[in-house]
């Protein structure tokens, strides 16, 4: 039997027990029979109780075997079945003994003895049933190593919650970490709920396309059938909200069940309060029917309890699954939108879809069943008091039903103002976004007071928004606080004047104060509901929006089928980026035969980009046909890298296979790099590449493309980024016929012209068309545009020469020397952090990780918070050395005293005292009106009559209103003071993250600082300040309840220690787990955020690449990772409640116990006012412990924002009594004296006693290889790095004694990466607004923008979207030097940006620089040296020290390294 029950010992003792109790039975109906046989006939109870109780226990035990076959650990149903069994049994065992006594003998002694030990044996039953069977035998093996401990908990523990209670311990003993949090159960997990919404949510789609098909043949009705039929339904949209319910709806329905219990639960314990103080006002009454009385109170409310917390349980999970269910729908989502609904909608605003709006559903969840809960409950609290106080109460509820459309006008302004707020929020959000990403430029410019006016332009009308919405709440708060009150004001008014015979006793009044009370609860959160309501249906429909938006067509390129031979055809097409723009690229007929290279040329902005987009379907398409055959690499113009290690990177999700990845990396010329990066290909590359060079990530893009051995390579200009000599290596050996991918087709944009004449054929595209089309020498003999443009910019000796200038070149020294040149290419060069020969490169990097695992891992170097020496953390090696940013560790320990007392004097010392003082003086008032109360209803007893109503009523009202009137004081100052802290914490984050330097930014990745300016300001502002006073609130209730019981009933003192004891204990175990736990959610949720960002950003590679599955699995399985600590914050709440309402309920029962014990000394007033606070004591508790950690939860956001706002800064932006005269710099010269530089402190020099001297007006060119300190030395000629030693001078000025601003402000930079800010083009090139309309024109006319602007409807006030995306590269770069020019300085740093333009426009901007700037003095960071050759000077620099300084021809004379770079380049 055992072997087939499992491993049960129980089992067998269940079997033994149901068999003995089954004989008892028996035994007792035999010998019901044997007396009936011996002619006693016993009465017929004797023979049905055994027959009825042996088949049920019988039945029981079967019951038993067939739960643990199916692998029952602990049945709640036995358990249950034996607990009612035992107390039934009670009461004849008491009767039985009573009666014994009574009567001196045992009238039945065998009937006596076999009740006894059925009793026996029911009771070990109900013992035995309240342990845990351990699993079956042929139960699944569970192989998870940290399983959800709920799956195997036995039926009391999950009742209870003490599956929890291990995990409080232990988060109490150790801060928790990820490792100790539990698996997901596998319903929870994203993968499930996110296909089931998605599921849903198709079905939607398909039910409205086939609505919209049903209503299309609707034949076009003419006009007159039109208006005669009314307007034309309108077109039904699917809906977001029913896929919601389809998917979670069932756990709705479990949850409604629990929360009707417990409504009607919550309706018996006043009825049981009137009984009680009948049976004080009755003397003669017997005692035991005053303990049952209080018994049966504390057991009705543990019974509220455990249902209440069970809902709530099931609610919450249900609401982190919404949330689940809707971050992974929009993921999905983000993934096929079109270009169009991408450039409508910033990456800010799709991610706060994900964060702000899925969020809410969350919030919304628990709240939803109060819309049918809230009214099942006022109805049965008026009937209750109906019968109490008969129609007066109507006067009570006239009032509350008036007060519900005041609420609801508020709330529909409220509603107005949230829509308001998140449109200027996003729009502050984006802006952030974008200096952030820009804020190298804005150092280079000066340019961020302009930006920090519009943020804090922004900021105010969001306050004000804010402002406004906080005073109207405070009305409302003063509505519910009084309500209550001024409802039960009302109905006693009515009651004692309606009928003089009317008297207010103690069962009346306290009974009905209690049913009141009750009342308050769903009227209080009503406004709440309304608000969540209405905040959640603004995200329904932004979300809803997003999700119908246009998707990408997968069938715009047919991917199948293809005329033999070919690769790629395009018939007749015509493509727009967006259906209501011009066509960008118009009837295209385009072949490319398999095998071929096949290159793209022509000028900036005809479409050559966008060519490549239509072929990977991301455009739309108007008309015509595009077949492509075979899997696609795609290497974009701007190289898209990933956060995470550089080998990840390459591979892209494809199998590690060494030799390939070899051949790969040397291919694409990786191998140098890697050798420089600290760790290797394991070095982590931060966020959008920040730690490679331009020329780097470009051919880490590259790579990725090449390994993955796909069938068509489509490369958008992938050798602009890099250096001449190092296109020619990735030419020879990846891209050209002896290339790595030889034999593949490949779509090749290029500038470059060298490379042409051994491409297959050529696509010359001019406006979006096709001008030319033909092998290389065909092209030349047409004598067309091609042929022109060719013999313009081809360099002067014939093609032969410049073929053998190459081959010169592959015999050079040491090709690998050659190589690292390129690394310099400086691009982004800070971020490059000048990588200064390996060893300072490794070192610097090393530095980096211990100085960003120090300030608490958040990649910023703050001072670490003070822990006790068990909490240290212990900061572990990064990985390989190779990590840039360390990941953002959870802070750990109790959040400091200091934090709030930040958080204080934010929001003003005084208001803070004022707030508590006005509580104080609230909480009297309160209970003078109830002391008052219960005074009045004992003249009741002295007379049946009551005198002086009027006084009673007076006093009692005069004081129920002082004390609405100091609440409403006291939010108002609450209110106030948030909001002037909100503006002192934003304004302190702001102005310090604008100053912070910028290699500070190089270490922290974007997404954690944006995170701190959203997240955690909308903490600040509109989360603290609700808590806060909730906090207070339900503190000072707390305080006056026990302070009432202990005056009416001073034996309950003894009491109240043991219970505060268990009180704090359950507190301290919940409150430092939770936070905990609350930090880890917080933590792992940035990931999921960067992650989306970053997948946004890289969609159309993401695409190309056929790699959209495994985005969305990486996605869920960060979602995954940030569920695993929500679920155990839900259970510790759950844990947390049921504890504290033990207390509660202890707190009732000993109220109640003790009012009888003393029944002798009290009146009925005083045992209703302590029995009616005591009864709302649990809630007082219970909220208390919540609003507690909650404020310590929010209270991190203040701590992180401090952080943020006390990081170093750079140097004054103007240093008032050393401000430079005007005018100056007068010449323009530059002068270096000894000037030594470093990155950082502790880290070897960059440049070293650097001295040379730039005359006014001349012309220098700087080249070097790489590490040399070419960009080093531009960046400290801005400040951007600070000098070790040595000065700089610029006309006989020493630049480190003016404020910044006044050096940057007159010196000219043109970056290398273009940068561009979302807004008018007059903004980004003039933001000042200090140049008038003419200047600007005169600009744009001399960078050769000026037709493309004045085309534009909008001229000037031509929007720019984020990053100037809707320019092409070159047309960017040409804005850079439109800024150059207005300026138009003294000094002009180029950093040579010819990457990205052809050579027409580098021309252009060459000539304009030269014509310009000739009375200007002009640094350029060279990587082609024919723009430098004809300069007065050319600076080699090597390692950080001046090499040569002369003129080109003198230098090309000496023979030096100049010379060297010169015959490589085939200049010399």
């Amino acid at each position: 039997m055992d072997a087939l029950c499992g491993s049960g010992e129980l089992g067998s003792k269940f079997w033994v027990l149901g068999v003995l109790l089954w004989c008892v039975s028996w035994a007792d109906l035999f010998y019901s029979f044997h007396g009936l046989v011996h002619g006693r006939a016993p009465a017929p109870v004797f023979f049905v109780t055994p027959l009825v109780v042996g088949v049920t226990m019988l039945l029981a035990t079967l019951l038993i075997q067939y739960e643990r076959l199916q692998g029952v650990q602990s049945s709640g149903v036995l358990i249950i079945f034996w607990f009612l069994c035992v107390v039934c049994a009670i009461v004849p065992f008491r009767s039985k003994i009573l009666l014994a006594k009574a009567e001196g003998e045992i009238s039945d002694p065998f009937r006596f003895t076999t009740f006894y030990i059925h009793f026996a044996l029911v009771l070990s039953a109900l013992i035995l049933a309240c342990f845990r069977e351990k699993p079956p035998f042929f139960s699944a093996k569970n192989v998870d190593p940290n399983p959800y401990p709920e799956t195997s908990a036995g039926f009391l523990s999950r009742l209870f919650f003490w599956w929890f209670t291990k995990m409080a311990i232990y988060g109490y003993r150790h801060p928790l970490e990820e490792k100790d949090l539990w698996s997901l159960k596998e319903e929870d997990r994203s993968q499930m709920v996110v296909q089931q919404l998605l599921e849903a949510w198709r079905k939607q789609e398909k039910q409205t396309a086939r609505h919209k098909a049903s209503a299309a043949p609707g034949k076009n009705a003419s006009g007159e059938d039109e208006v005669l039929l009314g307007a034309r339904p309108r077109p039904r949209k699917p809906s977001f909200l029913k896929a919601l319910l389809a998917t979670f709806g069932s756990s709705f329905l479990i949850s409604a069940c629990f929360k009707l219990i417990q409504d009607l639960l919550s309706f018996i314990n006043p009825q049981l309060l009137s009984i009680l103080i009948r049976f004080i006002s009755n003397p003669m009454a017997p005692s035991w029917w005053g303990f049952l009385v209080a018994g049966l109170m504390f057991l009705c409310s543990m019974m509220q309890s455990l249902i209440l917390q069970h809902y709530y349980h099931y609610i919450f999970v249900t609401g982190v699954k919404f949330r689940t269910g809707i971050m992974g729908v929009i993921y999905r989502k983000a993934l096929v939108i079109t270009n169009s609904v991408k450039r409508a909608s910033t990456v800010g605003e799709i991610v706060n879809l994900m964060s702000v709006d899925a969020q809410r559903f969350m919030d919304l969840a628990p709240f939803l069943n109060l819309l049918w809960s809230a009214p099942l409950q006022i109805i049965l609290a008026i009937y209750f008091l109906w019968q109490n106080l008969g129609p007066s109460v109507l006067a009570g509820v006239a009032f509350m039903v008036l007060l519900i459309p005041l609420n609801g006008a508020v709330a529909v302004k409220m509603r107005a103002f949230q829509v308001k707020q998140m449109k200027l929020k996003d729009s502050r959000i984006k802006l952030m976004s974008e200096i952030l990403n820009g804020i190298k430029v804005l150092k280079l410019y000066a340019w961020e007071p302009s930006f920090l006016k519009q943020v804090e332009g922004i900021r105010q009308g969001e306050l004000q928004l804010l402002r406004t919405a906080a005073y109207l709440h405070t009305t409302t708060t003063f509505t519910w606080m009084c309500s209550p009150f001024l409802v039960t004001l009302i109905t006693l008014w009515v009651y004692v004047y309606v009928d003089p015979n009317n008297v207010l006793d103690a069962e009346k009044a306290f009974v009905s104060v209690s049913l009141f009370n009750i009342l308050r609860l769903p009227l209080n959160m009503l406004p709440q509901l309304i608000s969540n309501l209405t905040q959640a249906s603004v995200s329904l429909k932004r979300i809803q929006q997003f999700l119908s938006q246009e998707e990408l067509d997968p069938q715009s390129v047919e991917r199948k089928t293809i005329s033999p031979g070919y690769a790629i055809t395009i018939h007749s097409g015509t493509f727009t980026w967006a259906q209501d723009l011009p066509p960008t690229l118009h009837s295209l007929d385009i072949q490319v035969p398999k095998g071929a290279l096949v290159a793209v040329v022509g000028p900036v902005g005809c479409g050559k980009s966008s060519l490549v987009s239509a072929l990977l379907g991301e455009m739309e398409k108007l008309e015509g046909k595009v077949h492509m055959k075979g899997s696609v690499a795609y290497v974009p113009q701007q190289a898209w890298i990933q956060n995470c290690t550089l080998q990840e990177n390459v591979l892209f999700g494809k199998a590690l296979n060494p030799k390939r990845y070899q051949q790969t990396l040397e291919a694409c010329a990786l191998l140098a790099d890697l050798e420089m990066l600290p760790g290797g290909d394991q070095t982590e590359i931060g966020e959008k590449g920040i730690n490679l060079s331009g020329g780097q990530r470009q051919r880490v893009s590259l790579a990725r493309a090449v390994y993955s051995d796909a069938d068509i390579f489509l490369l958008d200009d992938p050798l602009s980024a890099v250096d001449s000599h190092v296109a020619k290596h990735i030419f020879d050996h990846v891209i050209g016929p002896e290339g790595v991918l030889a034999g593949k087709t490949r779509v090749l944009v290029t500038h470059g012209i060298s490379f042409l004449p051994q491409t297959d054929f050529i696509i010359v595209l001019a406006d979006g068309q096709v001008s030319e089309m033909g092998p290389y020498p065909a092209l030349l003999q047409r004598n067309g545009s091609f042929a022109n443009f060719l013999c313009n910019y081809a360099p002067d000796e014939d093609q032969g020469h410049l073929e053998d200038s190459w081959t010169a070149l592959e015999g050079a020294e040491d090709k690998e020397a050659l190589l690292i040149e390129d690394t310099l290419s400086n691009h982004t060069d800070l971020t490059d952090n000048d990588p200064v020969t390996y060893v300072v490169q490794k070192q610097f990097m090393r530095q980096l990780s211990a100085l960003s695992s120090d300030g608490e891992g958040q990649g910023r170097p703050v001072p670490r918070r003070h822990l006790g020496p068990s909490e240290k953390v212990q900061v572990t090696e990064a990985k390989a050395d190779g990590a840039l940013t360390q990941e953002e560790k959870a802070a750990i320990g109790t959040v400091e005293l200091s934090v709030f007392w930040d958080y204080a004097k934010a929001v003003g010392l005084c208001t803070t005292l004022a707030i508590c003082l006005l509580y104080v003086g609230q909480s009297a008032a309160a209970i003078g009106a109830n002391v008052w109360l219960s005074a009045w209803t004992n003249d009741a007893m002295a007379d049946s009559r009551q005198n002086n109503t009027s006084l009673r009523l007076g006093v009692y009202a005069a004081l129920g209103i002082l004390q609405g009137f100091l609440v409403m004081l006291a939010a108002m100052a609450m209110a106030a003071g948030g909001i002037q802290a909100a503006r002192v914490l934003h304004q302190a984050l702001l102005h310090n993250k604008i100053r912070s330097p910028q290699s500070f930014f190089d270490t922290t990745p974007s997404g954690r600082i944006l995170n701190c300016f959203s997240k955690d300001i909308y903490v600040v502002d509109e989360v603290l300040a609700p808590v806060i006073l909730m906090l207070l609130n339900s503190f000072f209730n707390a305080i006056s309840t026990l302070v009432v019981i202990m005056a009416s009933t001073p034996l309950f003192t003894v009491v109240i220690l043991p219970l505060a004891v268990l009180y704090t204990l359950v507190q301290r175990f919940y409150a430092a787990t939770s936070r905990q736990l609350k930090r880890l959610e917080s933590v792992s949720r940035s990931p999921i955020y960067s992650h989306f960002s970053e997948t946004v950003t890289g969609a159309s590679v993401i695409r190309a690449y056929n790699r959209s599955r495994d985005f969305e699995i990486i996605s869920d399985t960060k979602v995954d990772a940030n569920q695993r600590s929500c679920y155990p914050y839900i259970i510790s709440n759950r844990w947390l409640s049921i504890g504290v309402e033990f207390v509660g309920n202890c707190v009732v029962l000993f109220a109640a116990l003790f009012a009888v014990i003393g029944r002798s000394s009290l009146n009925p007033g005083l045992v209703g006012l302590s029995v009616s606070y005591s009864l709302q004591v649990t809630f007082a508790l219970n909220w208390m412990i919540r609003m507690m950690s909650d404020l310590e939860s929010n209270i991190v956001a203040v701590e992180r924002v401090k952080e943020y706002s006390k990081t170093e800064t750079e140097a004054p932006w103007v240093v008032e009594g050393s401000r430079p005269p005007e005018g100056w710099p007068p010449r323009g010269e530059v002068e270096f004296r000894n000037y030594s530089v470093r990155y950082r402190p502790g880290l070897d020099l960059v440049l070293r006693d650097l001295s040379l001297h730039v005359h006014g007006g001349e012309k220098v060119g700087i080249v070097g290889r790489t590490g040399a300190g070419k960009s080093s030395m531009t960046l400290c000629l801005f400040r951007i790095l600070e000098a070790a030693k040595g000065e700089i001078r610029i006309d006989g000025l020493n630049v480190a004694d003016i404020g910044l601003h006044d050096l940057r402000s007159q010196l000219t930079i043109i970056p290398q990466d273009p940068i561009l800010f979302s807004g008018t083009l007059r903004m980004n090139l003039d933001p000042f607004g200090s140049y008038s309309e003419e200047d600007i024109w005169w600009a744009l006319e001399l960078s050769h923008l000026h037709t493309f602007v004045s085309s534009q409807p909008a001229g000037l006030d031509f929007q720019c979207s984020e990053g100037g995306e809707n320019l092409s590269v070159g047309q960017r770069q040409l804005v850079c030097l439109a800024r150059a020019l207005l300026r138009k300085s003294r000094i002009l740093v180029l950093d040579e940006a010819t990457a990205a333009i052809d050579l027409e426009t580098d021309n252009l901007i060459q000539a304009t620089i030269r014509t310009q700037f000739d009375t200007c003095t002009v640094l350029t960071i060279a990587h082609r040296l024919n723009t430098i050759m004809d300069y007065t000077r050319v600076l080699v620099l090597d390692k950080g020290v001046v090499a040569e300084f002369d003129s080109p021809a003198n230098l090309i004379a000496a023979r030096g390294i100049f010379y060297g770079m010169a015959r490589d380049a085939g200049l010399a």
